[in-house]
C-alpha cells in the first residue's frame, strides 16, 4: 500500500509540472532535459515486475532503500545517454519518492512552480543530487548488492528487457569482449555437448552480437566445416552439428524428409553416408500432427522452441528419437524455396540445464538459413557432376547400341545391362507392348546369376497390359517408384513365390516413341537402399535413348524382313506366273454339268479327277458358296487357274492335295444342313482350303527354321502357313484376280481375317491348343453357335479335318496317298542327312519298316480325336470317323505283320 501511495503522489506531481512548465523555454535553457522520456508515460507503461519487498509476501527491510528527497527520476529516450554508465531508468525502479517541497494541487499551502526557470533549477538539482549520490555513495539508494543479485536471479527477464531496450550495441559488444577475456571456460567442467568439432563455446554470442563484418568471418568457420561435404545429407549433417554447437545443445538429431511420400527418415550421425535415403537412414514415421516433434515441424515448416517436450499435445510422442533426459527442444525446418522442406534439425537440452532462449533461436535460424544456401550449391554441384556422368554414360550407350544393331533381342539385352548400371539395380526387365492384342511380352529375362544379361532366347511370356506394376505403367504412362513392393497392391507376389526371389524396391518407367508407349522397363531392388528421385530423373533421360534404340531396332528388323521378303518374292516370281487370258477363256468356255455325281460324298476320291478337270470342279463348288452373291466368272476362273499354277510339283503338298482339301470342306458344309455358319464364313473356309498350301516346298516348318530359310527369318512361328496366306493375298491383289471385289470394305477385311485364321489353323502345332479350347467349352456345356469365338473354334477343327482328309478315305485310296506323303518326307530326310542332321523316324527312308506303326500313332493320336470332335457338332461327318477307324485297323494289322517278320528274322 505504501508503494502504491508513493506512486500516486509521484504521478500527481509529474502531471502538475507538465501543466505548468513551458517546455519550449525549457528546451532553450537546458536542451538535455528533453532527452528524458515523459515520466507519466514511463510510469503508465512500466514493464518490470514489482520490487522484491512486494514479491512473495516478503516484509520490506528499512535498510534496503533510503528515500531521495526533492527528486524526480525519469527514463531516457536516447539509449546512448547514461549517468556514469548507469541508466537512470534502472534506478527509478529501485527507489521511493518523498515529496517534501510540494504537495498535490488541492493543497492550499503549496507554492506551485510556475516558471521554466524554477522547473529547470529543480531538474538540475535532481540530476546533480543523483550523480553525486551514485558517484560518492554506493549505498545512497539503500540497495545492497546481494539484494540486486537476488532480484535479478528471480526475475532475469527484467535484465533481458532492460538490456534489449536501453543498452546500446557498442556497450553490449564491450561487455561481451570483456567477458570473453576474463572468463575462459574450464574444459573439465564444460558439458561435452558444448565442444563440437573445434567450435568454441562463445560462438553463439559472437554470431548474435558481433559486427556484421566479423559475423561473415564466423560464418566462414561454418562454411569450412561443411565445404568438404558433397551430398545433401552430409551437408545437412554438418549444418546440424554447427547449429548444435552454436546453441550449446546437449544433443541433436537430423532427419531427412521426403515430401512426396510424406515420410521422415532419421539420419545416423556418421561420416560414411553413401546416398540419399540409403541404409544409413531409417523411417521414423510420416509428416503430421499429434505424433513427434520433427513430424510437427515438418508439417508446419516453422521453427519450434519449447521448454517442456513431454506433455505437449502437439507432439505427444516427444522427440523423433526417444530421450528420457531431454526436456527442452529447439527445432528448425530446413527449407528450399518457400515451403519445400528437405530436413529437420532437432536440438535438445537435458533437464538439469536451462532451456533455449530467444537468442539461441535467432542464432540457429541464422545458421540454418545460411546452411540452406550451402545445401543448394552442394546439390547444384552434385547435379552438374551427375549430368556430366549421365552425358558420358549416354554417349557410351549410344555408341554401343547404334554401332551394333543386329536384332531387337540384342538391343534389349544392352538396354537392360546399361539400365542396371545406371541406377545400381540388381535385376532388370523390359516388356514390349503389342498394340494389336493389348499385351506386354518379353523374350529376354535377367536371371541374376551372372554379372551381365546374356542373349538367351526363352519362351515368350505375355500378359494383359493392365496387369501388375508394368501393366499399370503401360496403361497410365506414369513413373512408379515403389520403395516397398509388398506394400503395394499392384505388385504380383506370385512371381517371387515361383522363383524364390524377394523383390524389395521397384522403379518402373514407360518407354515412348513419337508420343506413344512402346514398352516398359522395370528395375528391381536397388543394391543400396531404395530408388531415389535422382534415379528417376537419370532413368527418365535414359528411357528416351531406349525408345530411340528400340525404334531403330524395329526399323532395322523391318528393313531386314523387307529384304527377305524381296528375296522370297523374286524366288516366287521366278518360278510362278499368272494364268494367261487364253487359259482363262478356255476354262470359262468349258461346259459345266448341272450335277457332278459323288462330289459331295465322303468316299469320293479327288485324286481321281484329272488335272485339267479340277479347275472346272472348283468353279462348280464355288457356285454353291456364291449362290446369293455377285461374282464375275472370268475373275473366278482366272483366280482358280493362278492358284493352281502357284502350287509346286512336290509329291504330296501340291494342287491335287489342295483340291482334295477344298472338296472335303465342300462335302462337310454341304452334308451338314443344320450348321449355323454364315455364308461369308463358308466362303472363307473354302477359299482357305483351296489356298492353304500355296507355294509349298515339300518341307516342314521345323526344317525351314533349321535350314535358315529366308521364310523362317520372316515368320518365326507357323512359317509356311503365314507364307501360304501371304501368297493368297498376293494373288488377290493381282489385276483381274480379286474374287471379292463386290464386297464392302468391312466385308473384305472380315473375309481376309477369316481366311488367315483358317490357313494358320492347318499348322498341326496349333491343333492341340484349338482342340483343348473347344473340348473345354464342350465339356462345360457352354457351346453356342451364336457366339463368334465358338464358331471360330469349330472352323479351326474343320480345317484340320479337311487337311487330313486322306486318312479317312477308303483303304484303296488312302494307302497310295500315304506312300506319296512318305516319299515327300523321305526327300526331306535325305536333305537333312546331307546337312549332317538326324531326321525324324518318319523322315528316314532307312526306317521304312516302322511306317505302319507310325501311321497307327498318327491316326490314333491326331486324326481320330479331330474327326470325333467335329462329328460331335456336325453329326453328318461321321463317315470320316468310320473311315479313319477302318484304316487304323488295317495299319495295326500291317504293324503286327511287321513285328512277326522281325521276330522271325531275329530267330533266324
Amino acid at each position: 500500500m505504501k508503494a502504491e501511495c508513493k506512486t500516486a503522489e509521484c504521478r500527481q506531481f509529474i502531471k502538475h509540472i507538465s501543466e505548468k512548465s513551458d517546455m519550449c523555454q525549457l528546451h532553450q535553457t537546458h536542451p538535455s532535459v528533453l532527452k528524458m522520456s515523459n515520466p507519466l508515460r514511463q510510469m503508465n507503461n512500466r514493464r518490470l515486475p514489482p520490487l522484491p519487498p512486494n514479491s512473495h509476501n516478503r516484509t520490506p527491510s528499512p535498510k534496503k532503500h533510503r528515500l531521495v528527497h526533492s527528486m524526480v527520476v525519469t527514463g531516457k529516450q536516447n539509449p546512448n545517454a547514461d549517468v556514469d554508465g548507469a541508466d537512470v531508468d534502472g534506478a527509478c525502479f529501485l527507489c521511493e519518492f518523498k515529496l517534501q517541497n510540494f504537495t498535490t494541487p488541492s493543497d492550499s499551502s503549496t507554492t506551485y512552480l510556475s516558471t521554466s526557470a524554477e522547473l529547470t533549477a529543480i531538474t538540475i538539482t535532481i540530476h546533480a543530487n543523483l550523480k553525486t549520490d551514485m558517484k560518492t555513495e554506493e549505498n545512497s539508494l539503500n540497495l545492497q548488492q546481494e539484494t540486486v543479485f537476488q532480484y535479478l536471479d528471480e526475475f532475469p527477464e527484467c535484465l533481458d528487457s532492460y538490456i534489449h531496450h536501453h543498452v546500446c550495441l557498442e556497450r553490449l559488444q564491450t561487455w561481451v569482449r570483456n567477458k570473453l577475456q576474463i572468463s575462459k571456460p574450464d574444459n573439465k567442467s564444460c558439458n561435452t555437448s558444448q565442444r563440437h568439432n573445434g567450435f568454441h563455446n562463445h560462438v553463439s554470442f559472437e554470431i548474435q552480437h558481433c559486427e556484421p563484418s566479423k559475423k561473415g568471418h564466423l560464418l566462414q568457420k561454418v562454411r569450412k566445416e561443411i565445404s568438404s561435404q558433397s551430398n545433401k545429407a552430409d551437408v545437412l549433417r554438418k549444418l546440424s552439428n554447427c547449429v548444435a554447437v552454436a546453441t550449446n545443445a546437449d544433443g541433436w538429431n537430423f532427419y531427412l524428409v521426403n515430401k512426396e511420400t510424406q515420410v521422415i527418415y532419421l539420419y545416423f550421425q556418421t561420416d560414411s553416408f553413401h546416398l540419399y535415403f540409403s541404409e544409413r537412414s531409417f523411417c521414423i514415421g510420416k509428416i503430421g500432427s499429434k505424433t513427434t516433434v520433427p513430424a510437427h515441424v515438418a508439417l508446419t515448416c516453422q521453427p519450434l522452441r519449447t521448454e517442456e517436450i513431454n506433455g505437449d499435445e502437439r507432439f505427444p510422442l516427444g522427440l523423433g528419437v526417444k530421450n528420457d533426459r531431454a526436456k527442452s527442444a529447439l527445432v528448425f525446418p530446413v527449407l528450399q524455396e518457400s515451403s519445400n522442406i528437405i530436413g529437420v534439425i532437432e536440438l535438445y537440452r537435458y533437464s538439469e540445464n536451462p532451456g533455449f532462449t530467444f537468442e539461441d533461436e535467432e542464432t540457429g535460424q541464422c545458421l540454418t538459413v545460411w546452411g540452406c544456401f550451402a545445401v543448394f550449391y552442394a546439390e547444384l554441384y552434385n547435379s552438374m557432376n551427375r549430368q556430366k556422368g549421365l552425358t558420358e554414360f549416354l554417349l557410351a550407350v549410344t555408341k554401343s547400341i547404334f554401332q551394333d544393331i543386329v536384332s531387337m533381342d540384342t538391343v534389349i539385352v544392352k538396354i537392360m545391362n546399361y539400365a542396371k548400371k545406371l541406377v545400381d539395380a540388381d535385376r532388370a526387365s523390359l516388356f514390349l507392348l503389342d498394340t494389336t492384342t493389348k499385351e506386354l511380352y518379353a523374350r529376354i529375362f535377367d536371371t541374376g546369376f551372372v554379372g551381365e544379361i546374356v542373349e538367351v532366347p526363352q519362351k515368350e511370356i505375355r500378359f494383359p497390359m493392365d496387369k501388375g506394376v508394368a501393366g499399370h505403367v503401360a496403361t497410365t504412362g506414369t513413373i512408379l517408384n515403389i520403395p516397398d513392393a509388398y506394400c503395394d497392391d499392384r505388385f504380383n507376389r506370385e512371381v517371387d513365390l515361383q522363383t524364390g526371389y524377394t523383390t524389395k524396391s521397384l522403379l518402373c518407367m514407360p518407354i515412348y516413341i513419337r508420343g506413344s508407349i512402346i514398352g516398359v522397363v522395370q528395375m528391381v531392388n536397388k543394391l543400396n537402399g531404395v530408388f531415389t528421385k535422382s534415379d528417376e530423373q537419370s532413368f527418365e533421360t535414359f528411357a528416351i535413348y531406349c525408345g530411340l534404340a528400340l525404334h531403330h531396332a524395329k526399323l532395322y528388323e523391318k528393313i531386314h524382313r523387307s529384304e527377305q521378303k524381296y528375296r522370297v518374292a523374286l524366288e516366287v516370281l521366278s518360278y510362278h506366273s499368272k494364268s494367261s487370258d487364253d487359259e482363262t477363256a478356255s476354262l470359262v468356255n468349258k461346259h459345266m454339268p448341272e450335277v457332278i455325281e459323288g462330289i459331295s460324298r465322303y468316299e469320293f476320291s479327288p485324286w481321281a479327277v484329272t488335272y485339267e478337270d479340277k479347275p472346272l470342279y472348283v468353279l462348280y463348288m464355288f457356285k454353291e458358296f456364291l449362290r446369293d452373291a455377285r461374282f464375275d466368272m472370268n475373275v473366278l476362273a482366272r483366280f482358280t487357274l493362278t492358284v493352281r499354277k502357284n502350287y509346286r510339283p512336290v509329291p504330296y503338298h501340291n494342287w491335287d492335295h489342295a483340291f482334295s482339301v477344298a472338296n472335303t470342306m465342300y462335302t462337310i458344309i454341304k452334308t451338314n444342313h443344320h450348321h449355323q455358319f454364315t455364308p461369308m464364313e463358308c466362303l472363307s473356309m473354302f477359299v482357305a482350303c483351296l489356298c492353304h498350301d500355296l507355294d509349298h516346298r515339300g518341307k516342314t516348318n521345323a526344317y525351314m527354321v533349321k535350314s535358315a530359310s529366308p521364310l523362317a527369318a520372316i515368320y518365326s512361328t507357323s512359317t509356311m502357313e503365314h507364307h501360304h496366306f501371304n501368297q493368297t493375298v498376293t494373288i488377290l491383289q493381282n489385276e483381274g484376280h480379286n474374287i471379292f471385289k463386290y464386297l464392302s470394305l468391312d466385308e473384305y477385311k472380315q473375309i481376309l481375317g477369316n481366311i488367315k485364321q483358317c490357313i494358320l489353323a492347318t499348322d498341326l502345332a496349333q491343333f492341340f491348343g484349338n482342340k483343348a479350347a473347344l473340348q473345354k467349352v464342350a465339356d462345360a456345356g457352354e457351346f453356342s453357335w451364336e457366339k463368334t469365338d465358338h464358331r471360330y473354334l469349330i472352323m479351326t477343327i474343320l480345317m484340320t479335318s479337311s487337311d487330313l482328309c486322306a486318312m479317312s478315305k477308303p483303304w484303296d485310296v488312302q494307302y497310295p496317298i500315304v506312300t506319296t506323303i512318305t516319299d515327300e518326307f523321305w526327300r526331306q530326310g535325305d536333305e537333312e542327312k546331307s546337312r549332317g542332321l538326324v531326321p525324324m523316324p518318319m523322315m528316314d527312308r532307312d526306317k521304312e519298316s516302322e511306317l505302319p506303326q507310325l501311321e497307327v500313332g498318327f491316326l490314333a493320336g491326331i486324326c481320330l480325336p479331330c474327326y470325333e470332335l467335329m462329328a460331335r457338332y456336325l453329326p453328318e461327318s461321321q463317315p470320316m470317323v468310320d473311315g479313319a477307324k477302318e484304316n487304323l485297323r488295317r495299319w495295326k494289322e500291317l504293324a503286327s505283320q511287321n513285328e512277326e517278320k522281325e521276330k522271325t528274322t531275329g530267330t533266324k
